[in-house]
């Protein structure tokens, strides 16, 4: 049975614009980079359904419309999907990379049509396009090999492989065979498969999207329900959370974790004289400085108000002192203006060590928190670690 090759070509449009109504709506209700990035594979394979419609009509229409317009627009369709697919994944765009590359292949293409007619070579002229485009989509995608990697960009690069699969197989096959290349609407078994391939491909692509996108919104709504919406640093939770996490570590490798609970002082009376506006430009100032300090594996986290906790791994509770005495110092040091108004600020640190074997994270904290207060007992701006608490309630000697 004779398969119609144009309307396998048309089949491929169609299969590309359903997907392209599928991924406009689905993302209706977001916003941010996820949508950017679907709305752009949306209208790729909208040029996608476009250049299939002029290659089906090849003989009905003029060669300038299924040859020179048909390749422009499949060439500009594939660099809208390296950038939507790259802006989805945080990589770098490579657009001038891409749009030089699709500019010297089309340029490449015409003159192979019309000047110097040679089909073999204008194909691979456009193929080698469309394998930088395949490369530049499939080098970010790689990292989901590792254990545990992305369900959704395994999807991806295994549709993306077999696509550079085909291309290759495309151009490779008239050399192996010792026969002239055929056009693309040829019915010959290479030519099947391929346009088969392609009609299925937007099909396949715009899962591995739609997968893709969902595990970047999850991520987002993740993190967002982690951070602290005004600083930018762990919220209680990721706190909670990374302190269980330190814990666990310090249970295994026997190595100590320091924790430091920071309290700006009179801190109310900055709202007071300079409103919400004013402290919050305080503790974002605070943050700043804060972080400076801090090392590569220190977590800083707020717990609330202008109450702030560290997490120092590794640090016994000698180390995370002088740690507190750094944080403290560059606090009382930063040059801080607030409406023209100049403002000194001090912070008070509370330092606790978890015990060996410790898994309580409500107890490290709380002892750090008794910590704090003392220090703030004893004058403000000042670090103070459990060690130095004198209790208050020990009988007097007779």
């Amino acid at each position: 049975m004779s398969i119609d090759m144009a309307t396998l070509a048309l089949m491929g449009a169609v299969q590309a614009l359903l997907m392209a109504i599928v991924l406009w709506t689905s993302t209706g209700s977001y916003a941010g980079v996820a949508r950017a990035s679907l709305r752009l594979r949306a209208g790729a394979l909208v040029l996608e359904a476009t250049a299939w419609v002029l290659l089906g009509l090849r003989g009905h229409v003029g060669d300038w419309l299924s040859i020179l317009v048909a390749n422009a627009v499949m060439l500009v369709s594939y660099a809208m999907t390296v950038h939507a697919l790259r802006l989805l994944l945080g990589a770098p765009s490579r657009q001038r990379v891409v749009a030089m590359a699709s500019v010297a292949g089309w340029l490449a293409i015409a003159w192979f049509a019309w000047v110097t007619p040679d089909f073999q070579v204008r194909v691979l002229c456009a193929s080698l396009v469309i394998l930088l485009d395949l490369g530049l989509l499939i080098a970010p995608l790689c990292d989901s090999l590792r254990r545990g990697g992305s369900a959704a960009k395994r999807v991806l690069l295994a549709t993306l492989s077999i696509a550079v699969a085909m291309v290759l197989w495309r151009n490779a096959e008239p050399l192996l065979s010792s026969r002239p290349a055929a056009g693309l609407l040829a019915p010959t078994p290479i030519n099947v498969i391929y346009m088969m391939f392609s009609a299925v491909q937007p099909l396949f692509t715009s899962i591995g999207f739609l997968l893709l996108y969902n595990e970047t919104m999850q991520a987002e709504l993740k993190s967002l329900a982690r951070i602290d919406p005004l600083t930018g640093v762990n919220n209680r939770l990721a706190l909670i959370e990374a302190a269980e996490r330190a814990l666990e570590v310090a249970m295994v490798d026997g190595r100590p974790l320091g924790a430091l609970m920071l309290d700006a002082d009179h801190f109310k009376t900055v709202n007071d004289r300079f409103g919400h506006s004013g402290g919050d430009k305080v503790l974002l100032s605070l943050v700043a400085h804060i972080q400076r300090v801090l090392g590569r594996h220190d977590v800083l986290g707020r717990i609330g108000g202008e109450e702030f906790v560290v997490l120092s791994p590794g640090s016994g509770v000698q180390q995370t002192r002088a740690l507190g005495e750094r944080i403290r110092a560059a606090v009382e040091n930063m040059p801080l203006t607030i409406d023209g108004h100049a403002l000194a600020m001090t912070v008070s640190v509370g330092v606790a060590g978890a015990a060996p074997g410790e898994s309580d994270v409500a107890a490290l904290l709380q002892r750090a928190d008794a910590a704090l207060y003392a220090a703030k007992r004893a004058g403000r701006n000042r670090v103070m670690a459990t060690e130095d608490i004198v209790p208050t309630d020990t009988p007097t000697p007779a």
